[in-house]
């Protein structure tokens, strides 16, 4: 009786990824997600120069999850690089409003520049432990967005109903869960459970906007007590 060879399947534990598609994938979410940032602080600047009102509350979820969704179905095409920039862009537009407010402060400025600061800091101290660390921190992903989704909640909540208790506690919850959502998708991208430079880009940015933008409502509310 002849013998089919049977196929064996190897179940590939947690970290065992190609290491050179990871760093590549890594460099090129860097690369992309420098660009990103400095295109959305150009918008920024460019709305606070020039006194643009912030788009609206309707208006930016309506652009900004339809960006999203167009990101996501494009992922693998060179068309998402160029909504990438369309989505950063807007997010640098609705920024600038904040931006203005805070500035004008009586301590606006310093304000701005602790927020801008205190993001790369912790950007920085973050992704260096995300890169070199052994333990896995793929448990924090389900906690994080269901925060984040509870969050975003109760800062619609605070908008329409105006509780600026409410707003300032929501401005340091997000803080915190944004730092989380920084080292979790790094180590997404450095473990080979994100191989999309695009969508790792989309992620780390949103996170990183969302730091800075709740440390500068928390900055500039102490700004506003001097």
């Amino acid at each position: 009786m002849q013998h089919t060879p049977r196929t064996v399947a190897l179940a590939v534990p947690y970290g065992a990824v190609d290491r050179g598609t990871a760093h590549r994938v890594l460099r090129n979410t860097y690369a992309l997600l420098s660009m990103t940032l400095i295109f959305s602080a150009a918008v920024a600047g460019a709305a606070v120069t020039f006194q643009l009102p912030a788009p609206g509350l309707i208006l930016t979820l309506v652009v900004y999850f339809g960006l999203l969704f167009g990101i996501h179905k494009l992922r693998n095409s060179g068309a998402a690089v160029g909504l990438v920039f369309a989505l950063t862009g807007f997010m640098g537009w609705t920024l600038g409003p904040l931006l203005t407010r805070t500035l004008a402060l009586p301590s606006g400025g310093q304000a701005v520049m602790l927020a801008l600061g205190a993001t790369g800091a912790v950007f920085l101290a973050l992704s260096a432990y995300a890169t070199t660390t052994r333990r896995d921190l793929s448990w924090m992903g389900g906690f994080l967005f269901a925060g984040m989704i509870v969050a975003m909640l109760a800062g619609l909540a605070a908008i329409f109903f105006q509780i600026p208790a409410l707003a300032l506690t929501v401005s340091a919850v997000v803080a915190l869960l944004s730092a989380g959502l920084i080292l979790y998708e790094t180590q997404q991208i450095v473990n080979g459970g994100e191989t999309n430079y695009v969508m790792a880009t989309v992620s780390l940015f949103v996170s990183i906007f969302n730091l800075f933008t709740s440390l500068l409502s928390l900055f500039g509310f102490a700004s506003a007590d001097d």
